[in-house]
């Protein structure tokens, strides 16, 4: 497969990005240090290009109804200028990716899904497409810019040309613009912090970037993949290939809040949610720190004894905890907040316990 480079490929490589494959692009890992990047967000703010990502354009009379069919979400439920967060799930009930969904109109929809699923995800669409529904990938299209942190929210609110300081959480303009840069301007994310996703042709992608860092000189850093990381797992939330996949059902992955099982329409997938919630699970996803010197990563056996009782979907080293913390499918026995496991690493036993998530609660949180 052909590696590609996004828009702002120039601009990783003279700030000193670190840049690897990823998803079919090069992209940048980290600029300094991975915990440097992930503190700045954290204090300030910084710019994620994930451009990689998938946008896929719905329309047509049927196009609502073809996507309450599709995602376990009640997309019914939406109104013009909303986003809502939501998987696509087989019949078996595994999660085929987990993507956001823009509501235009009520004829007109964006899907935003995993830059690694995108052809997978529009695969699947396309398989079950019935009615009046056109299906367009535009991702070819689109650069995307996530601009995350305190002072990153306020400077893309000066810099719109649109009144922005009011969008809730989860809206977003589809017709805005910043210093007459046309583009959609976002409320959602990935690292826990306020902030917009800019989706901008990416003809305008540069004009975007230097724009933002003109106006952010001194403070407003560019932030790698390493930190965006760090920076979703501090908040537990899911990486699709890590902690959710074909394998998982979303009542499994602790997704029962987005999984509307009362919904009118039934959806692909409804009748293993039902069953998963009458009947109990077999694990379940829930958040842990360890309480030995080590860290955890994905694949990692746990073990209560000689049972095997889980494994590790995700951990690293907390930048603001100074701890390692993770996620783990456990059986429900030990899911309870307090309950202790081991967690084999390289041949050591290491002791861990289940807590509370997110792990960091912010000052400032993205609502």
């Amino acid at each position: 497969m052909t590696v590609q480079n996004t828009a702002l490929y120039e601009r990783h490589v003279s700030a000193g990005g670190h840049m690897v494959e990823f998803a079919g692009f090069r992209m940048p890992t980290h600029y300094t240090s991975i915990v440097e990047e992930h503190k700045a967000v954290r204090d300030r703010g910084g710019v994620f290009d994930v451009s990689h990502m998938g946008e896929f354009f719905v329309s047509g009379s049927d196009a609502e109804a073809f996507l309450n069919k599709m995602t376990v979400n009640n997309v019914a439920k939406l109104v013009d200028g909303q986003v809502q967060y939501s998987a696509l799930m087989t019949p078996e009930g595994g999660i085929v990716d987990d993507l956001l969904v823009h509501r235009i109109d009520e004829t007109h929809f964006m899907l935003v899904v995993n830059a690694s699923n995108r052809h997978k995800d529009y695969d699947w669409l396309t398989s079950h497409l019935e009615g009046d529904v056109q299906l367009v990938d535009r991702s070819d299209e689109f650069s995307l810019l996530a601009v995350q942190g305190k002072d990153a929210y306020k400077l893309v609110v000066e810099l719109a040309d649109q009144d922005i300081s009011e969008m809730a959480y989860y809206n977003f303009l589809f017709q805005g613009s910043l210093q007459g840069i046309p583009l959609i301007i976002a409320r959602t994310g990935y690292t826990g912090e306020r902030g917009f996703e800019l989706y901008v042709r990416n003809e305008d992608a540069l004009r975007l970037w230097d724009l933002l860092f003109a106006k952010g000189e001194g403070w407003l850093k560019p932030i790698g993949l390493g930190a965006r990381d760090s920076l979703r797992l501090e908040m537990k939330f899911a990486l699709y290939g890590n902690d959710i996949d074909m394998t998982t059902s979303t009542i499994e992955a602790n997704l029962a809040w987005i999984t509307k099982q009362k919904k009118k329409a039934d959806f692909l997938g409804k009748e293993v949610v039902l069953r998963h919630l009458k009947e109990g699970v077999d694990r379940l996803l829930v958040g842990f720190e360890l309480l030995d010197r080590g860290i955890p990563r994905h694949g990692y056996d746990c073990y209560v004894g000689d049972e095997k009782v889980g494994v590790v979907t995700s951990g690293v080293m907390s930048p603001m905890l100074g701890k390692p913390v993770g996620m783990v499918y456990l059986k429900p026995p030990y899911c309870e907040e307090g309950s202790e496991f081991d967690v084999e690493v390289r041949g050591r036993r290491l002791k861990a316990r289940v807590i509370p998530v997110p792990f960091v609660q912010l000052e400032v949180p993205a609502r």
